[in-house]
């Protein structure tokens, strides 16, 4: 049968190192507030005239050069992201001009932290069809550029890393449904009742006047903010359920699965995410201490970082589950 799998993965973050003894002057904060809330350690921040689709080429170069293939066989380019380069046109397409591969569709994702996988499940249909058989998929973030780094944005502004990770998604002929290497499936869920919960009020369209004026920047308007106990009490139970939806979608246990690979948005998330299934230690991989949540590269990010730790070896059956802004969440399920 023809399905998706993941040939190969790249990463990239800015050179530039923001610990959290940086941030605590500017964010009348400290070390320990920061780790105990949330175990991040440190974030990468971009500097000077750096984008989303900079970090995505970077990142897209390395997940091709791992494939070995040529950047002239890539079909399609999927580009997750939150922070685009630009309002119009999609971060896609600048992504594309910058690759060098005009003429293939360039498509954004805009949903947040699931951002990457909601982009997998899409390449796995066009795939499956027949339609394209080698899909770039990336989650990339520049976060940095739209944060309140003052005291006012404390409990958000140090959740928020740069960074992108890549996927070269190809065509496979499974022989051996129990042995291939494939994407066995991705369950995909959003509920805009949650929109306001977690999001940036401007600039925008949706207002009386211009869209965006002196008296947002004033009032803080343009930076994000966060009902951050609602945030936590839907992820802890969103990301387990779309797991468990995977596992019944095939026949699996959770037993069943070597490696988990979870959005990092919050390590206090994480763990009682883990602690609800039993997972021991050695069968999940954290990223958020280093680069903290770069929303859609996580999941990327994690892969790559977990392949090059000799934590997750071709072979293994692994799941992954995202929760963020939207409210949105997913999982998949696939044999690296």
């Amino acid at each position: 049968m023809l399905r998706s799998k993941i040939l190969a993965t790249g990463m990239y973050v800015p050179p530039k190192v923001v610990t959290n003894n940086d941030l605590a002057p500017m964010m009348d904060t400290s070390d320990e507030w920061i780790r105990q809330r949330t175990g991040i350690e440190q974030r990468h921040w971009v500097e000077g005239k750096v984008a989303t689709s900079d970090l995505a080429l970077e990142a897209s170069l390395i997940a091709i050069k791992n494939a070995g293939i040529d950047k002239s066989q890539i079909d399609m380019i999927i580009l997750a992201n939150l922070s685009p380069d630009h309002e119009f046109p999609g971060t896609a397409c600048f992504l594309q001009k910058k690759l060098g591969v005009p003429g293939i569709p360039a498509l954004d994702v805009r949903q947040q932290c699931t951002g990457f996988i909601y982009g997998l499940s899409i390449a796995d249909q066009y795939i499956r069809t027949g339609t394209y058989k080698t899909i770039l998929v990336i989650g990339a973030e520049v976060h940095s550029k739209g944060l309140d780094k003052t005291p006012n944005g404390r409990e958000i502004s140090v959740l928020f890393g740069d960074g992108a990770g890549a996927a070269i998604i190809t065509a496979t002929e499974v022989k051996d449904p129990k042995k291939d290497s494939y994407l066995y499936s991705t369950h995909l869920h959003a509920d805009g009742t949650f929109a306001e919960e977690l999001w940036v009020p401007s600039p925008g369209f949706d207002t009386t006047g211009d869209r965006l004026t002196q008296q947002m920047m004033d009032e803080g308007l343009i930076y994000p903010k966060m009902n951050g106990k609602n945030v936590f009490v839907h992820a802890v139970k969103r990301m387990p359920e779309a797991i468990e939806e995977a596992l019944k979608a095939n026949e699996l246990k959770i037993e069943d699965i070597d490696f988990f690979v979870f959005h990092q948005a919050n390590l206090r998330i994480i763990d009682m995410v883990a602690k609800q299934f039993s997972i021991p230690e050695h069968k999940y991989f954290n990223t958020i201490q280093k680069y903290a949540n770069t929303t859609a590269a996580t999941i990327p990010i994690g892969i790559d970082e977990a392949v090059r730790a000799g934590k997750l070896k071709k072979g293994m059956l692994v799941a992954s589950a995202a929760f963020g802004s939207g409210f949105t969440w997913g999982s998949a399920i696939f044999r690296f």
